[in-house]
């Protein structure tokens, strides 16, 4: 006799593409999981690849709208397709990505006696820090769930302050994590004291302070040179910042990259530079160039630093200079990236 399979229908309510790392993350762990048959919600265009994780793959057709007068009309819109295709897909349990967030709020609405199991990813949290509106329906979405997942015990403390802690019970921390497959340790750890070879990647915006990375090589000593990959609404900014700084031909900018060709990579580089400098739920990317043998230079968050700990270099959250004296350690013969380091830059 077959079992039958657990069914959960769960999404994002963005384009179904490995476009960020919270939708790479649900790709990684629903297609790591034989054992349930998932729906996924999402938007068109659709990624192929990407597609192959879920057993089905529905494009939601309800128009999407922001916040201000007419979001309420278009969540009660939203609500009513997802009442459609719960009634259709009849599924045991609902995961709601993104605390919050419009189609969490229509999970909510629509699941009846489902049980719902909330998942934060971060900009949720940010932005009901922020908003009172949107705290409200970070507050609808957790009063209806029966547990509550954050990737850190640090984004779970803050999510049990913003719901005035009436949901501790529920609030549970599961790390997140990468395949480790396909990663590429390097073949030889950098030697020598010349300049290192950096990167980056992430989003280009200004919670991700990219420009604390660039500001930091010119006050280094060592002609380091830096790859930034990404996109965003900063990264014309950025290119300019690179150029007032005499660094155009030190800091080199790619656009964002698939999963595989950003791994091609990341063993081609001596360090890894993470340079966010308010929330951060998890980042990925942390562990994705720890997987590849870099160390890591990292802004020292409290849920980077719950991930990291003693495994990468901390310097103070957009401070150029702090990150200008950890380059210097990292730089050093056969430190690992762990020997003292001093105020060297100039």
């Amino acid at each position: 006799m077959t079992a039958q399979l657990l069914n959960i229908l769960t999404g994002i309510n963005r384009t179904a593409a490995p476009s960020s790392g919270s939708m790479i993350l649900v790709n990684d762990l629903y297609g790591a999981m034989p054992e349930i048959h998932t729906t996924f919600l999402g938007r068109a265009p659709v990624d192929q690849a990407w597609e192959a994780a879920f057993d089905q793959l529905i494009n939601l057709s309800t128009t999407k709208r922001p916040h201000g007068p007419d979001f309420d009309p278009y969540v009660d819109e939203l609500t009513g397709e997802v009442r459609a295709l719960i009634e259709k897909i009849q599924p045991n349990a609902i995961h709601a990505q993104y605390l919050g967030f419009a189609l969490s709020l229509a999970f909510t609405r629509a699941a009846g006696n489902i049980p719902i199991i909330a998942i934060a990813h971060g900009p949720d949290v940010m932005v009901a820090e922020r908003s009172a509106s949107e705290r409200e329906g970070l507050n609808e979405v957790a009063a209806a769930s029966a547990a509550i997942v954050a990737p850190t015990s640090a984004l779970a403390d803050r999510i049990d302050r913003l719901t005035g802690r009436r949901f501790t019970d529920r609030l549970t921390v599961i790390p997140w994590g990468i395949p480790l497959s396909d990663a590429r340790v390097r073949d030889q750890p950098p030697t020598g004291t010349g300049p290192l070879s950096l990167v980056h990647a992430g989003r280009l915006d200004d919670n991700k302070s990219t420009i604390t990375a660039a500001d930091a090589l010119a006050l280094t000593d060592q002609p380091h040179h830096l790859t930034v990959i990404g996109d965003g609404i900063l990264r014309e900014h950025l290119e300019q910042r690179a150029i007032e700084l005499g660094l155009r031909d030190r800091v080199h900018f790619d656009p964002f990259l698939p999963r595989a060709e950003l791994w091609r990579r990341l063993p081609n580089f001596d360090t890894f530079v993470f340079t966010t400098r308010g929330l951060e739920a998890f980042g990925l990317v942390l562990i994705e160039a720890q997987a590849h043998g870099l160390p890591v230079a990292y802004s020292d968050l409290p849920g980077v630093r719950e991930i990291l700990g003693s495994a990468g270099v901390p310097y103070t959250p957009g401070d150029p200079r702090s990150l200008a004296v950890a380059l210097v350690g990292l730089g050093q013969v056969g430190c690992g990236g762990a020997c003292p380091v001093g105020p060297v830059w100039r």
